[in-house]
């Protein structure tokens, strides 16, 4: 991992001097991953008691993945139905069990190690056949390079990745030829607001410098709050995510800005829903891009990919 341009603490000052932004750059490099493993942890052991994850909606036989999700996908590949589908960061695992509910054979894969024991409680109580995996995306376990039709990542995803070349790496490496990736995710832009009025931006459009971030609320719940407060995040521009996709050995097929969404994404207090149920985010009476959608094929090989041992890849489980 390649150590960040510049390092800045969202709502204070940029640390002074040279050396002191070289030694808090090197402090994230190893640190990082497991200030954002502490809040994915908490996050995973308070989701499903909120309005915003449905888990006994799922339980009653819902599916819980959003219009665009289920568009895109289809868009991609029709049915999903008898295709092998990896979740990547599919926390725990709702979305990646609605695959398997729409007749996919389903990989989840996420960094928490409680995300992926309550993905596979979740899976028995439903009696669901599914299999999780705890890894990080950014380095593939060996034994599930090749084995995909289907790549699937959605919401929260590219802002929690150093390396989004190794992340694209990764997801070429799970297809096989012919399979497809789809990406759908909050659009960089939006990333950027702080406020709308007066507009204020407070994170970069793109570059992968690592930002500490002090926040102690959930975006499952406003009222929750958190012990793990601090995150490191990184932005990624457009172009980039694109340069890396085809760098993996990926055929963009598809790039989509979106001006709506499905929902507020954490940000109610500057978007706006309209007469058609859409979320919006208007600055000077324009709505700008909210979420953007990737769909790429694997066409050549895969390049070189970081991969653990095969025992930390664990059998199918069912209910």
């Amino acid at each position: 991992m390649a150590v960040p341009p510049a390092v800045v603490v969202a709502g204070g000052a940029e640390f002074g001097g040279v050396w002191a932004r070289l030694r808090y750059a090197v402090w994230l490099v190893e640190d990082a991953a497991e200030l954002n493993r502490a809040r994915w942890d908490e996050l995973a052991s308070l989701h499903g008691q909120d309005d915003y994850y449905d888990v006994e909606g799922f339980l009653a036989g819902q599916l819980m993945l959003a219009r665009r999700e289920r568009d895109e996908t289809a868009a991609a590949v029709g049915s999903v139905a008898g295709l092998d589908l990896l979740h990547l960061q599919c926390h725990f695992g709702l979305g990646t069990l609605s695959w398997a509910r729409l007749g996919a054979r389903v990989t989840g894969l996420d960094f928490s190690p409680i995300a992926v024991e309550r993905a596979r409680s979740l899976a028995a109580t439903a009696g669901i056949d599914a299999q999780f995996v705890q890894a990080d995306a950014q380095r593939l376990p060996a034994p599930l390079a090749g084995s995909f039709d289907v790549v699937f990542a959605s919401y929260g995803v590219l802002c929690w990745i150093a390396d989004v070349h190794a992340w694209m790496a990764a997801a070429g490496a799970a297809l096989r030829p012919g399979g497809v990736l789809v990406l759908v995710d909050g659009h960089p832009l939006t990333q950027m607001i702080d406020t709308v009025e007066p507009v204020r931006f407070d994170f970069p459009y793109q570059g992968g410098g690592a930002h500490r971030i002090r926040s102690t609320r959930s975006y499952a719940s406003s009222a929750t709050r958190l012990t793990a407060t601090q995150t490191v995040q990184y932005p990624h521009g457009l172009g980039e995510i694109v340069t890396a996709a085809a760098s993996a050995g990926l055929r963009v097929d598809a790039l989509t800005e979106h001006l709506d969404a499905d929902g507020p994404q954490g940000r109610g207090d500057q978007m706006r829903r309209g007469h058609d149920g859409r979320w919006r985010l208007i600055l000077a009476g324009q709505p700008v891009p909210v979420e953007f959608s990737l769909r790429a094929t694997r066409t050549t090989a895969a390049g070189p990919h970081e991969t653990v041992s095969p025992a930390d890849v664990p059998s199918r489980t069912s209910g």
